[in-house]
């Protein structure tokens, strides 16, 4: 049967689609022959009596690999077309280009096949629905799929051959560029880069900490370089957290080469599709592990031990080590361990004042509940280890506050010097834009401009950084002087002063604890109300102490004698709301340090059994008032009445100070104050004339009545009015 012949007229009234695919856009860019050929199927779709109008190209999986139909809208398209009958004609190149896999290929030809679609290549046309035609199409389908594979181990074998030998050129890290020989790896000329890299295990070996690293890296303003990709110009930028910790964990840093950390596995996502994931790999897995390849910011050693500490640092789980120092108070946070089970001890804080405590989370059924193996506070052990710690680090002490002063003078030099590169480095910028403006034809602005920005931005930013280097010297800490070292010296011989000071926090404290100590086993004895510790040293040694948990009978808080008196008093005049106002203005304070509320006085009095308050049924003899009722009653002011109180004029009660005045409003009271001054009466001051004496005196004797006093409230002689009649010249004579 010829080609035509397979051709019909149901087939010429469809479309001819002619399927268009590269792998890789690469291929698309390079490779544009073999694009021009596939485009250049449509005059063989003429030839075989389609017009051009009938004919669709679907291009859209160009740069896309056939492996799958994974993001291969096109094929997709055209497998609709086929399954709904609008396809007579199916061309492509080749076989390949259609699919590299047996599950779309035999898919397509089955829907060929019962839509009586046609496929062709360059060999010729294929019935999907002859037996002859299928089976050719089958084998052709499985040695696409056969030459991907073939392809891709071919790849993958070169790569890991050249892999094994540390000579396959891979992406570096910052800090790293490939030289000129196989597998040459070199430190980044640029001085600034390197210094950057080293600052940051510096710092880590001080702190112990990424984030410590990374806090001192923006305390500091301290930039950090970055790069896109290995052709790209270097940025500097602000660290990050994510930055510095791939820096601390990067094998390369320590002078390894690697391959194989990572691997792709495929994957059913939720919606059906088929995923490609990335997987870390456990180190003893890695394809190619290479020590010493080239020289590191650190040796193998030391990232192991960072790697470590870094790994420390995280939330422990039960039984693993003692996870990232905290803010508490508690010493042995992450060391102490049960002495029955030997689980990690948790720890607690409770009252008050936040008390800290250790226990254990394992819990056994005893007498139908649950019961914890150990709970224990804190204040007693803590302080036992420190003095067995402070004891064993005593002879270096001297040494390592020599060490505080250097490491402090070393951290001021590291930021120095990154800003004195930094500076250079700005110098260098300001120079070449320079350069390249004045190079330019004066006539050319449309460049000119362009460069003279670049030229003010680089300007700018030697600006920024002389300011910050000048800031730096500024702050930098004057060198210690005689006097300054002899007392440091001192401070070394003497660690209890240094750790028990208020700059030393207990994070510091921990962090201390944890250099030397990898675990502290507490065991308690009930019996003999005491707990054995057994310190387990770094460096193998072990320790016991054994810790007193008696407790101390504490005399039981109770309010003073004088406050408790002094409420007795006050009960019997006022209610409870009353008094605590009273007891709070003279600034007392209940046994807890809190002030008076009705509740806490209501409290006291009935521990106390002292009597509450109940008003009086019988009617008092005369008006009971307070000053603003009567400065109300008199119509003067309240001060006026504060005055005459402290003047002796009128007569009032206070049980104790800061307590409610009590007047006694009775008709002799009303009575002193009139509208007219009674016959005999003089003002004041010539009362004070006429009998020669001074005015406290004269309101003594009015408040002892030797002297009759009224009170005008009204006029222009309104006043304080003496009587002076029928007084004896020697009345005041006499002394008292």
């Amino acid at each position: 049967m010829s080609l035509n012949d397979k051709v019909k007229a149901i087939h010429l009234h469809r479309y001819a689609v002619i399927y268009v695919r590269q792998s890789t856009a690469a291929q698309v860019q390079c490779n544009r022959e073999s694009t021009d050929r596939q485009y250049r199927l449509q005059e063989r779709a003429v030839d075989l009596g389609w017009s051009p109008s009938q004919i669709k190209i679907v291009d859209e999986d160009l740069a896309r690999s056939g492996s799958g139909t994974d993001q291969r809208h096109g094929f997709a398209t055209m497998i609709t077309d086929v399954a709904l009958g609008n396809v007579g004609l199916i061309l492509s190149l080749e076989v390949s280009r259609v699919a590299r896999n047996n599950a779309d290929w035999y898919r397509l030809l089955d829907l060929c096949g019962i839509t009586d679609t046609l496929i062709g290549d360059e060999d010729g046309l294929y019935h999907p629905g002859l037996f002859n035609d299928r089976l050719l199409l089958g084998l052709k389908g499985t040695m696409a799929e056969a030459e991907l594979h073939v392809i891709r181990a071919r790849l993958e074998g070169g790569i890991r051959n050249k892999a094994a030998r540390g000579e396959l050129r891979r992406g570096l890290p910052m800090g790293f560029i490939w030289g000129d020989d196989d597998g040459e790896v070199l430190f980044h000329p640029d001085q600034a880069v390197t210094h950057a890299i080293t600052c940051v295990f510096e710092k880590f070996d001080q702190t112990g900490s990424v984030r410590q690293v990374w806090l001192w890296f923006r305390d500091q303003n301290i930039l950090f370089p970055s790069q896109q990709y290995a052709t790209a110009d270097i940025r500097w930028v602000t660290p990050t957290y994510t930055g510095i910790h791939q820096v601390l964990t990067n094998p390369c840093y320590a002078g390894v080469y690697t391959y194989g950390k990572t691997h792709q596995e495929r994957y059913l996502a939720p919606d059906g599709r088929l995923k490609k994931r990335t997987r870390m790999v456990p180190q003893a897995q890695w394809s190619v592990f290479i020590k010493d390849h080239h020289q590191g910011f650190i040796d193998w050693d030391t990232y192991e031990m960072n790697r470590k500490r870094i790994a420390n640092n995280t939330r422990p789980m039960p039984h693993q080590a003692a996870g990232a120092l905290r803010e508490g108070s508690a010493l042995l946070q992450g060391l102490a361990t049960c002495g029955q089970c030997g689980r990690k001890l948790l720890v607690y804080y409770q009252g008050r004042n936040s008390s800290p405590g250790y226990y254990c989370a394992a819990s056994n059924l005893v007498n139908g509940r649950g019961m914890r193996c150990l709970r224990v506070g804190a204040h007693r052990i803590d302080t036992a280890v420190a003095a067995a710690f402070l004891e064993t680090v005593a002879p270096a002490g001297i040494e390592a506050a020599l060490q505080a002063e250097q490491a402090i003078d070393a951290g001021h030099d590291a930021v120095l010097a990154h800003w004195q590169i930094q500076v250079e480095r700005a110098r260098y910028e300001v120079d070449r834009a320079e350069r390249r403006y004045r190079a330019v034809e004066p006539e050319n602005r449309l460049v000119a401009r362009s460069l003279e920005r670049e030229w003010e931005h680089r300007l700018s930013d030697l600006a920024v950084a002389e300011v910050e280097l000048a800031r730096q010297k500024a702050g930098r800490a004057t060198p210690l002087s005689v006097e300054q070292r002899a007392w440091l010296k001192a401070m070394g011989k003497d660690l209890h002063l240094v750790w028990s000071a208020a700059s030393t926090t207990d994070r510091d404290r921990k962090e201390l604890l944890q250099a030397l100590l990898s675990e502290v086993c507490i065991v308690l004895k009930p019996a003999e109300t005491s707990a054995n510790l057994t310190l387990h040293w770094r460096g193998g040694l072990i320790s016991e102490i054994t810790v007193d948990l008696a407790s101390i009978k504490v005399p039981p808080l109770r309010t003073d004698e004088e406050t408790v008196d002094l409420v007795r008093r006050l009960a019997v005049h006022y209610p409870d709301a009353v008094i605590a106002g009273i007891l709070n203005r003279q600034g007392r304070r209940t046994v807890h340090d809190d002030p008076f509320t009705v509740d806490k006085v209501g409290n006291l009095r009935r521990y106390w059994k002292i009597a509450r308050f109940v008003p009086s049924l019988a009617p008092p003899d005369g008006e009971l008032a307070t000053i603003a009722k009567t400065a109300e009653i008199l119509e003067v002011a309240p001060s006026t009445i504060h005055r005459w109180l402290a003047d002796g004029f009128i007569a009032g009660e206070q049980i104790t100070p800061g307590a409610p005045w009590q007047i006694r409003i009775t008709d002799d009271m009303r009575n002193r104050f009139v509208e007219q001054p009674p016959s005999g009466y003089v003002p004041i001051l010539d009362a004070i004339r006429l009998l020669g004496v001074s005015r406290q005196t004269v309101l003594q004797r009015v408040n002892q009545g030797s002297l009759d006093a009224a009170h005008v409230r009204s006029g222009r002689r309104k006043g304080l009015y003496i009587n002076v009649l029928n007084i004896q010249q020697n009345l005041f004579d006499t002394t008292p």
